[in-house]
């Protein structure tokens, strides 16, 4: 446990991830760039193995969470396989959704340090795998977003959590309109830790590989001090036209604000499932009473089964990926339709059987 391995066993490649060992530094790299490093099922896997063989491996004191060449740090779930598999019986998107928590859960409760370079797109299951690290390191190129309701679902992969922790009622705005935060922005919220320009990442990384013990001092040195945060001129508004945990109540509030900054987030508010919005809307409520983080997880899971499986899943990735028509058919289609009871059999927890566990809970 407290030597390095051979060579030979020291590095795991398959097609879309390389895990291996570079000093005393656990590195895991997206390679997937044609689909901006989405992840599927085999990637998933693939760093949970990777994480689990050096939780309790001495000589790994630091992990370091990157992708190879393209736009991309992770743009979300591989949803286009996820939906066709809801057309059917389902089973390919559940084993995913499962797996995926899972990771997520390891990442969230990992003994170990850990620094992701969120350079370029972090969307959905990419902010999944960035919010748990310590040290989580923004750039210019940061693009980071929770758009799920664009597809019918909603802010998951701890995203209840993570947004909800968030000042003020910005946690509501993103995970409504799917808003997208550049780096200078995750800083300000607190959603990224550092900010360094891309021209210095890889030396910032060769450091952490040779001295991974000085991961505080060797960020701190390489950050600068990033440029105004355009969000902040816009908490106060934000605040008061996404007061309501009501989606009828913030729809009226935009629409009454008049200025320009709310009719636009009214316009994309529009185009948005209102069934995710309403379960958007109700997991924020319900987050931060979740205890664990374990809590978290089978409560999104138990959202999440239903949900993919709710016609507006389908039809939102058919409208965005699949046509890119961009004209979904939302059903129901208006807010006042979708109604209480739906959202609550929405949140009803699974029989006991088919909840969500943590890794090791069936072994």
């Amino acid at each position: 446990m407290g030597h390095p391995a051979p060579a030979a066993e020291r590095e795991s490649v398959t097609d879309k991830i390389v895990a291996r060992i570079e000093g005393r530094t656990g590195r895991i790299s997206l390679n997937r760039p044609k689909a901006l490093h989405a992840l599927d099922l085999d990637m998933v896997r693939g760093m949970t193995e990777a994480l689990r063989n050096w939780q309790h491996d001495q000589a790994v004191k630091l992990i370091l969470i990157d992708h190879h060449e393209g736009r991309g740090f992770c743009a979300g779930g591989d949803v286009v396989t996820i939906a066709k598999s809801a057309e059917g019986h389902g089973a390919a998107g559940q084993a995913f959704f499962f797996q995926e928590y899972r990771m997520n859960h390891l990442m969230y409760t990992y003994p170990k340090r850990g620094v992701v370079f969120m350079d370029g797109i972090v969307m959905g299951g990419g902010v999944g795998i960035s919010c748990p690290c310590k040290y989580r390191i923004a750039t210019e190129r940061t693009l980071f977003a929770m758009p799920e309701t664009s597809i019918g679902l909603f802010p998951d992969v701890g995203g209840g959590r993570y947004l909800s922790r968030l000042r003020g009622r910005i946690a509501q705005f993103l995970g409504l309109t799917g808003a997208r935060l550049d780096g200078a922005e995750c800083v300000a919220l607190g959603l990224a830790t550092h900010y360094i320009p891309s021209d210095r990442l890889e030396d910032v990384k060769r450091q952490l590989i040779e001295v991974p013990e000085h991961v505080e001092m060797i960020l701190r040195k390489a950050s600068v001090e990033p440029p105004p945060a355009r969000i902040v001129q816009n908490y106060a508004i934000i605040d008061r036209c996404f007061a309501s945990d009501r989606l009828e109540d913030i729809i009226a509030a935009l629409e009454a604000d008049g200025s320009d900054w709310a009719q636009k987030e009214l316009k994309t508010l529009r185009t948005k499932s209102p069934t995710a919005c309403k379960v958007s809307l109700r997991l924020l409520v319900e987050s931060p009473m979740q205890f664990h983080f374990l809590d978290e997880m089978r409560l999104e899971y138990g959202i999440v089964v239903r949900m993919f499986r709710h016609p507006d899943f389908a039809e939102g990735v058919r409208a965005l990926l699949i046509d890119k028509d961009n004209a979904p058919r939302w059903n129901p289609a208006t807010p006042e339709s979708v109604t209480d009871a739906m959202i609550d059999r929405i949140f009803e927890p699974l029989p006991e059987g088919q909840a969500w566990t943590p890794l090791g809970a069936d072994a």
